[in-house]
């Protein structure tokens, strides 16, 4: 079985190689310090601190796993890979609410940068799927829980 592409931008790439870095060579020492110093308390049968330590070791190294898949299966989507004339990864698309008249911004980027507190949806949400391959002017109904909004799309740009 073939792992999942992951599509990232540039700056997703650089983000997720950086805290790669960081769970290496920082947490991956800080970890080991603190089941150090809590092996040193004696009894670790019923030492808190070492079996927080531990599983603290246990989830950077899953993440650590997980950042190393995601990079190996990267596709990078690079500025002259982006076509404006379409809604894709990389691009910026501003879209209006056709009942309420609010109009939005959102970055489109792969799953593992998608980021909704920061406008940066993934090309897999509900959202996203429903504009990516669009153009400007197009009118596209997104399924949500709450039912079917109708969103206009009124510009897309590099962002």
């Amino acid at each position: 079985m073939s792992d999942k592409e992951v599509i990232l931008t540039p700056d997703g790439l650089k983000r997720l190689e950086e805290e790669l870095e960081n769970l290496k060579s920082v947490k991956r020492r800080e970890v080991a310090e603190r089941i150090k110093v809590a092996i040193g308390y004696g009894d670790i049968s019923e030492n808190s601190e070492y079996e927080d330590a531990k599983n603290e070791q246990a989830f950077i190294e899953g993440r650590i796993i997980t950042l190393e898949k995601m990079l190996r299966n990267a596709r990078i989507i690079n500025s002259d890979d982006i076509n404006t004339e379409v809604v894709s990864v990389g691009v910026t698309v501003s879209v209006e609410d056709m009942e309420f008249g609010d109009v939005m911004e959102y970055t489109i980027v792969g799953s593992a940068e998608s980021d909704p507190l920061n406008n940066k949806i993934s090309n897999e949400s509900p959202v996203g799927k429903a504009i990516i391959g669009k153009k400007k002017g197009a009118v596209v109904d997104v399924n949500v829980p709450a039912g079917v909004i109708q969103y206009k799309i009124i510009d897309i740009k590099m962002k």
